[in-house]
Order: structure tokens, then C-alpha cells, then sequence
């Protein structure tokens, strides 16, 4: 029997209650991929060069520490990998989770939260980040998004 996780990073709460959703949708355990420094207002500021979140998003070597781990990674066939968009991408600690466990096999569906701007080559780099997986296209999603829409895009996966 297939196990799906919903794993997410969530800077501000808005990406948490989409992946909450989703979980639900999918019949999903959930995953809060927390930094184990937790970001700050000014950290966040894109508009400053200087912010931790500017600083780590210009360094592609950047893998900000994860608070916990995922337990019994290895039950899983099917990884939803949430965030929010950061710089037309995913934050590098999701590049920190997704290079912590094997997944080897597994299925990765990166979903996402902006406030306008798209998936970029999410998907792409996130495939080069965890090559043993099969990274599937990513979509970029609304906090109000309903159940029935998630298991629309779900279904038209093939999930």
C-alpha cells in the first residue's frame, strides 16, 4: 500500500494551511520542515541584499539546518514538498530536506505559495537536488485552493 507525506516549509503560515489541505486531500501524513533558527521579519525581507533569506537564496551551496527529522522516511512512495516561492524557487532548506533522506524511488510533488510570482524551474532544480526521485511538475497554488481542486491536480498527475 502506497504512504504519501506532505512535507512543507512555511515562513509565514500560508503555505502551512496548503499543505494542510492538501494532506487532507491526499490522505496524507504532514511534515513541518522547521528551521532550527526560526526566520525573523527581517530575515524575510527581500528588499534587503543583507537579510538571512537574500543571503542563503544568493549562495547555492546555502542548506539553512532543520530543526527535527522526518520519521520513517522510508515508508513513504509519494513526497508532497511544499514552500513559498523565494527568488523564482524553493528555499534552500527544502534543497536541506530533500538531500537528507533517500529517495530513491519516490515520487516528489513540489507545491507552492506566492504572492505573484510562478514555479520558475522549480522543478528542474529540484530533480538535479534529489536525482534518485522522480520530481514532478510543480504547481504554484492558492491557500484557498479546495479539496476537490487538489485531488483534480492530483488526478491529473496520475496520483
Amino acid at each position: 500500500m502506497s504512504k504519501t507525506l506532505v512535507a512543507y516549509f512555511s515562513a509565514s503560515g500560508v503555505t502551512a494551511r496548503l499543505a494542510e489541505t492538501i494532506a487532507k486531500a491526499a490522505d496524507a501524513d504532514l511534515y513541518e520542515i522547521a528551521p532550527k533558527v526560526p526566520y525573523t521579519s527581517a530575515d524575510l525581507n527581500w528588499n534587503n541584499s543583507n537579510s538571512r533569506s537574500s543571503i542563503e537564496m544568493n549562495d547555492k551551496a546555502s542548506r539553512p539546518e532543520i530543526a527535527g527529522e522526518a520519521e520513517n522516511m522510508d515508508q513513504y512512495d509519494t513526497v508532497f514538498a511544499g514552500f513559498p516561492i523565494w527568488w523564482y524557487e524553493a528555499p534552500r532548506i527544502i534543497h536541506t530536506f530533500l538531500e537528507s533522506y533517500d529517495f530513491t524511488g519516490k515520487t516528489v510533488v513540489p507545491f507552492a505559495t506566492s504572492g505573484g510570482s510562478g514555479m520558475g524551474k522549480t522543478s528542474d532544480i529540484l530533480q538535479k537536488v534529489c536525482p534518485a526521485a522522480k520530481v514532478l511538475p510543480g504547481k504554484r497554488m492558492s491557500v484557498t485552493a479546495s479539496e476537490a481542486q487538489i485531488k483534480n491536480w492530483m488526478k491529473e498527475l496520475g496520483l
